[in-house]
Parts: structure tokens; C-alpha cells; sequence
């Protein structure tokens, strides 16, 4: 044991034993070399509040939450310690929050239960109920979950399935942490199993739909929200996300039509309106966007989903009454840690707007901070992982492999980094008659996640690549094919855009040997920049950092050379500055390329009406200009850990 983890346990020893002086002086000494430890901050305000020192109590709580927004037994302290002192009005907030954050946590719903009445006080009671009616393995596993422990949560869960295997709430939590670690395939058959033992459990069908969108199988999600809608039509909660699976599917006007029946309930409800903005932005209706996305902030001032979507619109201004509210919401020592973030990033792009470049910038860095901290990204893994592409995607290995594979010529693949042109290419080929637009397809990630195998710690992607037979491979490259059919609309040809995939060309080609590559590259600080200034739905954990995001630039530079060295010819390049300057000719580039005859409505690409998912959306709808590049400069000041990662590329 650490000296650190006696000092945690000897604290809590100390605090179960009703010494809270002892407690507190443990916690202390700890703190005193890990200001921002939360498990100390936390035995220190418990200490405290049993000693009566309320506001020393406070402002360790006050820390608590500055390092960690979601934890829900912080909220729950706050809670005792407002009771404590009267308030009892400021306790049920905080323990309302608490249970928020974590549903486990029985005290909070015990105490609204005593502090509330009627329905409110009966609903608390059965959840307290239900909480105590759990396996204290799954009471457990949902602390570990909801405290971001996911590898000891997953530890206890299959050690309880072992013995219980067909317990559907065991089965729900491991495959809530398989979503959260990434492991679709497997969150969605525990899931599908449950959904089988238990099939009037409306949670169960709720995460199932969220692991199938999350898998791409759009319209087995949109199934499932329609058998689940069907059962109870009124249910505001099952249109809504039958209109979410709707729009996923690109069923707008079922989409519009469920929207509206939520909102004629529930008039003012921020999440609703501003998932009507994105259907409305990603079909190009851009100023009802604006107003759905206004209206949801009017309704609730701290929704930061609602600014931060106007903001990543990238043609909305702020007024100046909207920063201001901005900034207030930004104050708030309560707000929830998505908010702080949404925010940010928000008033990042309202200070960049107004020239207010040193302000601007301290909203971004603060954003990107806080996800950097939720992330754990860890440039070392990510360099060693691709320095393991090169080491194993040899000339040998594509000789021995030549003329294996599945021949279909249908894909195109678009990859590099986030924010380089990608979307712009993508909108161009899109707009060729011979050429299906798709999105951000997981499926070549998810194979090589698969690949990697099923032991903790151990990866056998990509050795495994010399392994794999002929059959194989050609089977693998069917399944890609016959997976994302499901995305595509008749052409012979279709673009899948996930940037991530420069990771895999070796993996791509040997499965897909007939497919083309596109590499779309932008100047370093221009792309590296535009990411940073980015809040990313999921993933692209490498942009929330200066030094991180160049290092990633010049990583990625690297194993591009090197497929380019042992690929000759297969992958295209085509850079975003080429395509301002000369729009015509790299347009006929590409489609020479990609064996695609000249069309008139690739250079009109800004006309073609098509949905479109991604933070460029409303870029690719105006003609080619040059309104982002150099945007680096202004903060060039503030910019120098990304040119010393740089360094290699500039």
C-alpha cells in the first residue's frame, strides 16, 4: 500500500471511529502535498461539518468541487452540511444534485424523502427502497461507475455474473461501462440479452437504443425507439427519443412531427429544443435553428448545449446581452461540469469574434483544461501505438498479403485530422451523381478494436495482421461492406470520413485493397488551432491540449510518410490550401482519382442539399473561402507549446 493510500484509510478509519479530529489531521497532511486530491478534500469536509466548523466545511467543499464538479457524494456533503445548518431549502438542491450524478447514493434519497412531500417524497422513498433492495456488489459497481472508476466497476460486475448470469441489472451496468470504455459490440449483446429477460424494463431498452446508434445500426435503433414508443405513445420521454433515432436515420419530418409533440407538453424543455436545432442545422435551416437553440437557453440561462450550439454554428455572433449572460451562468460555483465546458468553449468563439483575442483565449485554454482532465489522454500511448503501425506494416507483410482481401471498389475514405477540409472534400464527392455522402463510419476502428483481442493490457493489433488468412481478410473486407449499406443510398460509390482511420490504412488495405484513401492535410498551426478552439461530441481526446494536438500533427505526419513509403501510389494527398487556391483542378484530382468522371455540381458542391453532421456543416453550405485560415495568428502569443510540438511538420 501506498503512503498515500494509508493516509486515505487510516483517515477514514479514523472518521468511522467517530475521531474527527484524527480524520481531519490525516486528511490534512495529505492535502498539504495533494491540494487537489478528492478523496482527502472529502474526509476533510465530512471532519469538519462533524466538528461544526460549517465554514471551514464550505470552502473544502468549495475545493472539492473545483476538482471534481460530478462527484456526487461531494453534492451529498453539501447536502448533511446544509441540513446541519437549517437550510433545508439548500439541501434538497444539493441532494437532488447528488443523486444526479449518482443514482446510488441512498442517504441523499433517504434525506428527500424526510424533506420532501407528496409525490416528490414517495418517488425518493422508492428509489431509497429499490437502492436497498440491489446486491451490494451492484450498489457497488454503480459508486465505481458514476465515480469514474470503470476498470473495478467491470471487475466486481462479471465477477457477480459469474454466479447470477442472467441478472438483468448486473447485465445493464456492465454494458453501461462497455459504453463508456468504448467496448460496443459487447455492451450491445449484454443489452440484447437483457432486453430479452426483462422486456418490459424501459431503462434497459433506453441503453440498448443508445448502444446501437452508438454502433451506427441506425435503423435497428430506430426500431427498437418505435417498439418502445408504441407502448406508451404519450410518453414524452419515448417520443423524444424515437425523434432523436428518427433524425439519426434522416427521417426529418418524423423527426420535426415527435419534436413538436414533446414541446407541446413540456413547452420550454432545453434538451428537446436544442436537439430541434440540430436536426434543423443539419438540414440546413439555419436561422430556425438559431431560434430553437435561443429558445433553449432562454428557458434554462446555464444550458450550456444551447450557447455552445449557437457558438458552433461558426456564422452566429453574440450580442452583447448574450455574453453578458454568458459570463453570469460562467460564475455560478454550481454549475454543472458540461455546462462550465459547453461555456467556455461559447464564450471562446464570442471574444474571438470581437477581437478580444486575450480573453478569448483564456475561455479556450479553460475549456480545454477541464476535458484534458476528464480525458486522461496520455500522448506517450498514443505515439508508442503508432510507432507500432510502422513497426509491424512492413513491405513484407503486403507482399505476403497481396491479392487477399474482399475487391469490392466502393469505398472512399477520407482521413487525417479533425478540422483539416475533410467535411469540405466529403461535400465535394457527395455532390458527384456516382457518390453516396455517409458519416463518420466507426466500423474500421471498432474491427481493429476486435482485433486487439480480449486480454486486459495485452494488444495483439496489429502483429495479428501477419496472422490473419486470405479468407479472412476477404471476409472482414464483405463484413465492412455489408455493415455500412445501411448508410448509403443507392451509388456505386460512398465516402467513409472518419479521420481516425489514417491509423489503419495497412488494415484497410488488406481488407479493402481496392479502395481509395484520400488524405486530407491543412497547414499545421491552422488545423492544430481549429481543434483546439473545438468541443468534440466524443473522442478526439488529443485536441484538449496544446502540446498535445501538436504532438499528435507530427505523429500523424510521420506514419502518413511511412504508408506513402510502403503504399507507393495509394494514398491521395490533397492539401486544404491547394484546394483555395485551385478548386477546379484538385476537384479533377480527386476524381481522376477516384476513377470518377468530371461533374459541374462537384464545383457547385455548396448547392447540394444533403445532410450534414458535422462541426462544418454550415462552412460547406457557403462557396470555397478563406475565412478560417490563419486564425492562429492573432493568438500567435500564447501559441508556443504547440510550434515547439510542431517543431518536425513546421
Amino acid at each position: 500500500m501506498s503512503e498515500r493510500e494509508e493516509h486515505l484509510t487510516q483517515a477514514q478509519k479514523a472518521l468511522q471511529a467517530g475521531d474527527f479530529g484524527k480524520g481531519l489531521a490525516l486528511a490534512e497532511q495529505l492535502l498539504a502535498s495533494e491540494p487537489d486530491n478528492g478523496e482527502a478534500l472529502y474526509m476533510a469536509a465530512v471532519a469538519l461539518r462533524y466538528l461544526q466548523r460549517y465554514d471551514e466545511a464550505a470552502e473544502m467543499l468549495a475545493r472539492l468541487h473545483a476538482a471534481m464538479p460530478e462527484y456526487g457524494r461531494a453534492w451529498q456533503e453539501v447536502g448533511h452540511l446544509a441540513r446541519a445548518q437549517g437550510q433545508n431549502a439548500q439541501a434538497v438542491a444539493a441532494f437532488q444534485r447528488a443523486t444526479r450524478f449518482n443514482p446510488a447514493l441512498d442517504a441523499s434519497w433517504r434525506a428527500l424523502a424526510e424533506l420532501q412531500s407528496g409525490s416528490q417524497a414517495r418517488h425518493a422513498a422508492e428509489q431509497a427502497q429499490r437502492i436497498a433492495s440491489l446486491p451490494r456488489e451492484l450498489v457497488a459497481v454503480t459508486h465505481h461507475l458514476h465515480e469514474g472508476r470503470l476498470l473495478r466497476a467491470e471487475e466486481i460486475c462479471r465477477h457477480y455474473l459469474r454466479t447470477h448470469p442472467k441478472d438483468v441489472e448486473g447485465m445493464r451496468l456492465l454494458a453501461r461501462v462497455g459504453m463508456k470504455l468504448g467496448i460496443l459490440d459487447d455492451a450491445e449483446f449484454l443489452l440484447e440479452s437483457a432486453r430479452v429477460f426483462a422486456p418490459d424494463n424501459a431503462q434497459v431498452r433506453l441503453d440498448y437504443i443508445e448502444a446501437l446508434r452508438r454502433r451506427q445500426k441506425v435503423d435497428r435503433a430506430r426500431e427498437e425507439a418505435e417498439s418502445l414508443y408504441d407502448t406508451d405513445p404519450a410518453n414524452p420521454l419515448f417520443q423524444s427519443h424515437l425523434a432523436i433515432e428518427s433524425m439519426q436515420a434522416g427521417d426529418y419530418d418524423r423527426a420535426f412531427a415527435l419534436f413538436a409533440q414533446v414541446l407541446d407538453k413540456v413547452p420550454d424543455d432545453p434538451a428537446t429544443l436544442t436537439s430541434l436545432g440540430h436536426a434543423l442545422k443539419t438540414t440546413g435551416e439555419t436561422e430556425r435553428a438559431i431560434a430553437s437553440y435561443r429558445a433553449a437557453c432562454a428557458a434554462k440561462p446555464d444550458h450550456g448545449d444551447g450557447w455552445y450550439s449557437l457558438a458552433n454554428l461558426k456564422t452566429y455572433r453574440f450580442t452583447d446581452e448574450e455574453v453578458a449572460q454568458m459570463e453570469e451562468q460562467a460564475k455560478r460555483p454550481d454549475l454543472a461540469f458540461m455546462d462550465r465546458v459547453h461555456l467556455a468553449f461559447a464564450l471562446g468563439k464570442a471574444h474571438e469574434d470581437r477581437g478580444d483575442y486575450a480573453e478569448s483565449f483564456k475561455h479556450y485554454e479553460r475549456g480545454n483544461a477541464l476535458k484534458r482532465a476528464q480525458t486522461r489522454y496520455d500522448a506517450d500511448t498514443m505515439t508508442a501505438e503508432l510507432a507500432k503501425q510502422r513497426e509491424v506494416c512492413t513491405p513484407a507483410l503486403f507482399e505476403k498479403q497481396a491479392g487477399a482481401g474482399h475487391a469490392a471498389p466502393d469505398p472512399i475514405f477520407i482521413v487525417g485530422l479533425p478540422r483539416a477540409g475533410s467535411t469540405l472534400l466529403e461535400q465535394i464527392l457527395a455532390s458527384h451523381s456516382q457518390v453516396d455522402g455517409t458519416l463518420e463510419l466507426p466500423d474500421i476502428l471498432a474491427l481493429a478494436h476486435r482485433l486487439r483481442g480480449r486480454k486486459a493490457g495485452q494488444s495483439l493489433y496489429p502483429q495479428v495482421l501477419h496472422d490473419l488468412t486470405a479468407d479472412k481478410l476477404a471476409e472482414l473486407g464483405r463484413h465492412y461492406i455489408e455493415n455500412t449499406k445501411v448508410h448509403r443510398q443507392g451509388a456505386p460509390f460512398f465516402i467513409d470520413k472518419m479521420p481516425n482511420n489514417f491509423r489503419h490504412i495497412g488494415l484497410i488495405h488488406l481488407i479493402l485493397p481496392n479502395a481509395k484513401i484520400i488524405d486530407a492535410r491543412r497547414a499545421p498551426m491552422d488545423c492544430c488551432f481549429s481543434g483546439f478552439k473545438q468541443l468534440f461530441a466524443e473522442g478526439q481526446e488529443f485536441t484538449y491540449g496544446l502540446k498535445e494536438i501538436g504532438r499528435y500533427y507530427a505523429d500523424y505526419v510521420d506514419l502518413m510518410a511511412h504508408w506513402d513509403e510502403v503504399l507507393p501510389g495509394k494514398v491521395l494527398r490533397v492539401q486544404h490550401e491547394d484546394v483555395l487556391d485551385d478548386p477546379e483542378g484538385q476537384i479533377r484530382r480527386m476524381l481522376d482519382y477516384c476513377g470518377l468522371e468530371f461533374e459541374e455540381s462537384c464545383l457547385a458542391f455548396h448547392q447540394t442539399d444533403r445532410a450534414v453532421r458535422t462541426a462544418s456543416s454550415e462552412q460547406v453550405r457557403q462557396p470555397i473561402n478563406r475565412k478560417g485560415q490563419g486564425a492562429w495568428v492573432p493568438f500567435d502569443r500564447w501559441l508556443g507549446d504547440l510550434r515547439d510540438a510542431l517543431a518536425p511538420p513546421l
